[in-house]
This record gives C-alpha cells, sequence and structure tokens, in this order.
C-alpha cells in the first residue's frame, strides 16, 4: 500500500512573524498546506506564499476558528487532514505520531498534553482546574477516556468530515454579528466529542504544546470555559435525539471504516432499517364495536391514545 497523502490546515489572522517558524517545521510528509486567513492586515499571506511556494491560500467565509477550519477542511485533497495552530504552540515536528496513529487503525486522533509524553508549557494552573473539570464531565457523560478536551493538534482521515457536521461554509454570516455554532472556539470541543459520539476509533497522542512565539491569543478563561461546558451539554443533546431517531426507525449515518493508507471514495451514507420479510399477511377488517362492546385485541381507546402522545411530547 502507498503512503497516505496529508494535508495540513493552518488558521491564520495577524500571524506574519510567527508562520515562518511554524512553515519551517513541516515534516517532509506533509504534502499539502492549506493556509486559511481570516481577514489578516499584515503580511500573512504574502508571508506563507514566500516560505513555502506551494502553498494553497484560502479565505474563510465568515469569521471565527471554527469556520477557518470548515474552510481549510474543504480545500484539502490529502487522505488525512492535520490541523494546527500559526502561533507556534502546536509543534509540527509531531505529526509524523499522529499520522502513524492513523495508519496504525485510528480514525481520529487528537493531541494531549496530559496523556503519556505530552506537556504544556503555557498552560496556567486555573486553566488546568478547568480543562480536568470539563474532561471530567465529557467522560462521564459520553463514557469516553479523554486525558485532553481543549486541545486544537488533531489529525483524521478525509473521509470521517461528514461525521463531524460543521456549518456549511456557504451560510451566510448573521446579520447582527455573531457566529454560527460551530464557528468559534468551541470547535476544537465539538469535533472531539462528535467523532466518539459517532463510533469513530478515537486515539490520542503525547504533544508538547509551546507558549505563543509572538503576539497574544485571543482565548478567554472564564468566557471560553462556559462557551465550551454549554457546547458540552449542546452535543450530549444532540447525541440523545439522534439515539432517539435511531430507535424509532428513522435514517442514521453509517460510516464504514477501510483499511488503513488506501485511498477511497467518500463512505457516509444514509440507511434505514429494512422492511419486514415473508409473506404479506392479509388485511383484517375490524368490526364496529358499540359504546359498551370491548376493544378488539390490540386497539387502544381514545383516553389511552391521549396519554401515550402525551408521554411522547414529554420524552422528547
Amino acid at each position: 500500500m502507498k503512503s497516505p497523502t496529508v494535508s495540513v490546515v493552518i488558521p491564520t489572522l495577524n500571524e506574519e512573524r510567527n508562520l515562518p517558524h511554524v512553515l519551517a517545521k513541516l515534516p517532509p510528509m506533509v504534502t499539502e498546506v492549506i493556509v486559511v486567513d481570516g481577514g489578516s492586515i499584515d503580511r500573512t499571506v504574502a508571508v506563507a506564499r514566500e516560505h513555502r511556494s506551494d502553498v494553497t491560500v484560502v479565505h474563510q467565509t465568515r469569521t471565527g476558528k471554527g469556520n477557518a477550519l470548515a474552510c481549510g477542511f474543504a480545500a484539502c485533497s490529502g487522505d488525512i487532514i492535520v490541523m494546527i495552530d500559526a502561533d507556534g504552540s502546536t509543534d509540527p515536528a509531531e505529526i509524523p505520531a499522529f499520522v502513524a496513529e492513523l495508519v496504525g487503525g485510528a480514525d481520529f486522533v487528537k493531541g494531549s498534553r496530559f496523556g503519556r509524553g505530552g506537556h504544556s508549557h503555557d498552560i496556567t494552573r486555573l486553566r488546568k482546574v478547568g480543562n480536568d473539570g470539563l474532561n471530567l464531565v465529557v467522560n462521564t457523560l459520553f463514557g469516553t477516556r479523554f486525558t485532553d478536551l481543549c486541545y486544537g493538534y488533531n489529525a483524521f482521515w478525509a473521509r470521517v468530515v461528514p461525521a463531524l457536521d460543521l456549518p456549511a461554509i456557504t451560510l451566510p454570516r448573521p446579520v447582527d454579528g455573531s457566529k454560527l455554532w460551530g464557528d468559534g472556539f468551541e470547535i476544537e470541543t465539538m469535533i472531539n466529542i462528535r467523532a466518539a459520539a459517532d463510533g469513530l476509533r478515537v486515539g490520542e497522542v503525547g504533544s508538547v504544546e509551546h507558549a505563543r512565539l509572538h503576539g497574544q491569543s485571543n482565548l478567554n478563561t472564564f468566557r471560553d470555559g462556559f462557551r465550551v461546558l454549554r457546547t458540552i451539554f449542546s452535543e450530549y443533546g444532540r447525541m440523545r435525539r439522534r439515539e432517539r431517531i435511531a430507535r424509532r426507525g428513522g435514517a442514521v449515518l453509517v460510516h464504514q471504516r477501510t483499511p488503513a493508507g488506501v485511498a477511497t471514495a467518500p463512505v457516509t451514507r444514509m440507511v434505514r432499517p429494512p422492511a419486514p420479510s415473508g409473506p404479506e399477511l392479509p388485511r383484517q377488517r375490524t368490526p364496529h364495536a358499540g359504546p359498551g362492546a370491548p376493544a378488539p385485541a390490540g386497539a387502544h381507546r381514545s383516553g389511552d391514545v391521549a396519554r401515550l402522545r402525551a408521554r411522547t411530547a414529554i420524552d422528547d
């Protein structure tokens, strides 16, 4: 089997001083570099082209890191997609470890600063406590074993992008200037949870987070922490709704795995439960029952039906 092609997506916003360092550390196995610009007013785009002649520059359609990543994923042509940051905090030299985990059988691999071999030179004690609490909530609700939920260094096979179900990049930006759900920093938590909830095989790789090289982060500990918590409960509700639909016989998403390293066509499809097999039974007429007559077997009185409908509405 031939080696898989690797696309790297780098969201940027005024990162002209950091990009040379990041691009220089990309390993030779990277076959495609997608730089997504969020409207930089410095020389971010020019610097990207100066340091990587084969770079593909994409301009995001709305605002926010989530939209930038979605635009980058849509532009990728590689078998594997890796998402890293442009500020130098994620080390591109670790990409081979992520790829090896994918080739070894994983569908989605996330970096962990607190797993074996991981470390952070940037996280504060307060943020570490918050991250541990959010990890506990997710692992309890979703039955996962994440060691680092809020870290944006991830890699996955391109075929699993539909499972992430990100907001379409063609949707317009809200007229009030707000972000669509999934367009902001909640994207990192969202895709980690959706990968696990969809039944993908999720692996972790120890990763060392470095301090930002230049500039200041837009991350706000409390604001973004509450946004992540909101994301967790929103995704839990989404998972429960999908489970109810599946139990009732509605269409469900099926993602088929294929041998690692083999290029394939998209494999996501909609399926419905098969109809009962066997000979068709003749329809039976139910004689009209008078006011005092007992109801036929299998029938519900109007009061029973009303109670069932009320219970269904409560369950929903």
